[in-house]
């Protein structure tokens, strides 16, 4: 059922909140002196790395214990550190940071399953040249995206944001030399700054409507009572408040993140990154972010809406969730690559949680995202781990036979698939993913997305079945004298073996912790929470949908060895539809011939106004200018040089003139003074004549 939203006075700063600020700034300060290490320096590189993002941990930690002990004593409050970041008079921006259940749990998710990969990257990139640069770049992202979790100001999380989309480039282009890599990278940054372009417009529409971007301030903040009322109450298009339009525009960034339909385009390609940061940054954190970005501002959006009910913004977030999730899904169906399968699959769980946010409230799509961060980290590790171990091989068609070689491996990946296909009771994708389905059978608005997500559900299980027969049973297609990777690699993936299968036990409906957390009431334990009118039924659809998959999977793929070139099975049974669903429906194409030939078609015209209009006005202007200087300096050298040269000449010759008069004698002036006196009587007489 759709939550109802509940305000909580906010608690004076404990200790631990005013240090907050730690969690994201060592491991950010570590990847400053990482930079300024050179190559040969590996050991203390990794060292750096795991030791700061182990501190935030522990700090994490106990940030979270705080949250829950003050829960556990009847408090749901939020604690807040807020300060004037630039102040123009009487206007200023404020920033600062929050602590309550949603953030505690998010830096606890991002600094475990960051530290634990972080380890695997040990042995994973053991022989990469640009080890050190490669922690670098990963200890800036988990900065970066631990301070995604802890802001309490809009502005604060769209700069964290926008550091965690550079190093998503930094991560997913490491290897530059291959044009693949580097092709991916840029359309990643590229994509998902068309998302970004609207969410901040949706920050400088808030700023503008409600005069500060924090979420909670005593009372003043964006997300609180009052200024969502005054945002219910400005009209803007389309037959929306402020409040909804504000919604869409902060959720269109959040769709590109988090890679919803028509912004998903980027993940997939991602894949071209070393396997560790497509298990950071694509399965657990970075493509978390855009879910936790609306669950941050789930109070803007579900404002105006009734109890049980629903609001415009949350309506296009569960339908864009769950076309997302089978859209996604039925890609996954026909891809062969190992790491690309696990990237579809992510897709299509992004659009369950997005949907869980828009039908169920923040705890149902949060769990989600919990859960799905533990086992789709294992799943891409183990995937890392039988590329290591079959030499670099990621074509499923020319594996096989691998859980002989790879027994833990084997055994871990094994527990992944199940608790992201949802097998029922022992695996948290389980309760997760039936807390959305219930959420979906109990929305108001329509049924449609419930039956979207339990045919996504059947296509999971489907999928994940066919890539685990592909690469550990049959026999060995290709990869000879495949490995099971050093302990460095697989302990992690034992410890996320755990947290996949644990994690359900405080989701249960028995035992509600987690939403009880999130909503900050109380939770016991009570089986009658099982009893609920129509969850057994619920709960054994879904096990009767992840069965059929699984079993349909099975017979189709289980312990079959077809030939690294041989056809799919459902390849040669319909290899129409296949060939769509392998070429992924054609969305790359599509772009290709609309959007990019547009931009290509408008980059052309304005090269050529640049050079023709632009260019020869500026041109033109050049020449009218350099013109008018040939006339001046003909003007000068020749009229005003020449007038004056030759006023000069006649003075310097008058001048010489009467230098030769003046020769000093006496008898000389006297002759001259002489036909002067005889030239005036001259001029006399005959002027008297006259």
């Amino acid at each position: 059922m759709q939550e109802t939203i509940s305000f909580t006075p906010q608690l004076a700063a404990s200790p631990i909140t005013g240090i907050l600020w730690l969690i994201p700034t060592v491991p950010i300060v570590a990847s400053g002196v990482i930079v300024l290490l050179k190559q040969p320096k590996r050991s203390t590189a990794a060292a750096l790395a795991i030791g700061s993002l182990g501190f935030s941990l522990l700090l994490a930690l106990v940030a979270f214990a705080h949250v829950v002990g003050a829960w556990m004593h009847g408090v749901a409050a939020r604690e807040t550190v807020n300060f004037t970041w630039i102040q123009v008079g009487t206007a200023h921006v404020d920033l600062g940071w929050v602590l309550d259940p949603l953030s505690a749990v998010m830096l606890v998710m991002v600094a475990l399953v960051g530290l634990l990969i972080f380890i695997y990257s040990i042995g994973y990139m053991a022989h990469d040249e640009n080890f050190t640069r490669f922690f670098c770049f990963m200890s800036l992202f988990a900065g970066a995206m631990l301070g995604v979790a802890i802001a309490n100001s809009l502005l604060l999380l769209f700069m964290c944001w926008e550091l965690v989309g550079l190093t998503s480039y930094l991560l997913i282009g490491f290897w530059y030399q291959k044009p693949a890599a580097a092709a991916a990278a840029k359309k990643a940054f590229l994509t998902t700054r068309v998302g970004d372009i609207f969410f901040l417009l949706g920050i400088v529409w808030l700023f503008a409507q409600t005069g500060t971007l924090l979420f909670y301030n005593n009372g003043g903040g964006s997300m609180e009572p009052l200024a969502l009322g005054g945002l219910l109450a400005q009209p803007a298009a389309l037959g929306l408040t402020a409040a909804g339009a504000i919604g869409l525009l902060i959720f269109a960034g959040a769709a590109g993140k988090s890679g919803q339909l028509p912004l998903h385009v980027w993940l997939p390609d991602a894949m071209e990154g070393p396997t560790p940061v497509s298990a950071l940054i694509h399965a657990a954190t970075m493509v978390a972010a855009g879910v936790y970005l609306i669950a941050r501002v789930y109070p803007l959006m579900a404002a105006g809406a009734l109890t049980g009910g629903t609001t415009p913004a949350l309506t296009v977030v569960t339908w864009v969730g769950a076309s997302t999730a089978v859209f996604a899904a039925l890609i996954a169906v026909a891809q062969n690559d190992i790491k690309r399968i696990l990237a579809y699959s992510t897709i299509s769980q992004l659009g369950y949680m997005m949907a869980g946010l828009g039908m169920g409230g923040v705890a149902v799509g949060m769990f989600h995202l919990i859960t799905h961060a533990f086992f789709k980290a294992l799943l891409f590790l183990g995937a890392g781990s039988v590329i290591h171990g079959c030499h670099e091989e990621q074509d499923v068609r020319r594996m096989g036979g691998l859980r002989a070689d790879m027994p833990l491996t084997f055994a871990t990946y094994a527990i992944g698939m199940l608790a992201l296909c949802g097998f029922p009771l022992l695996f948290s994708g389980f309760w997760s993913k039936d807390g959305i389905l219930e959420a979906a059978e109990h929305w108001s608005m329509a049924k449609g997305p419930f039956y979207m997500l339990v045919f996504g559900a059947l296509l999971t299980a489907f999928y994940m079945t066919r890539q685990v027969g592909y690469v550990f049973f049959g026999h060995n297609r290709g990869s000879k004298d495949a490995h099971e990777s050093p302990a460095v690699m697989t302990l992690p993936l034992v410890v996320l073996a755990f947290f996949a299968m644990a994690l359900g036990l405080i989701g249960t409906p028995a035992w509600p912790w987690f939403r009880a957390f999130l909503d900050g009431r109380a939770a016991g334990f009570d089986w009658h929470g099982l009893a609920e009118p129509g969850l057994l039924a619920l709960m054994g659809t879904s096990t009767v949908v992840v069965f059929l998959g699984l079993g349909l999977g099975w017979r189709l793929y289980g312990d079959r060895s077809p030939k690294p070139k041989e056809p799919d099975v459902l390849e040669a049974a319909a290899p129409l539809p296949w060939g769509w669903l392998r070429d992924r429906l054609y969305v790359d194409e599509l772009y290709g011939v609309t959007v990019i030939a547009f931009y290509g078609w408008w980059a052309r015209v304005a090269d050529w106004l640049d050079r023709r209009v632009w260019g020869g006005a500026v041109s033109g202007v050049a020449w009218a200018f350099g013109l008018w200087a040939q006339l001046n300096r003909f003007l000068d050298n020749n009229v005003v040089d020449g007038s004056f040269d030759k006023g000069c000449d006649e003075l310097a010759s008058g001048g010489g003139l009467l230098a030769r008069v003046q020769t000093g004698r006496v008898q000389t002036y006297l002759r001259l003074l002489a036909l002067a006196v005889l030239a005036l009587a001259l001029m006399l007489i005959w002027s008297s004549r006259a």
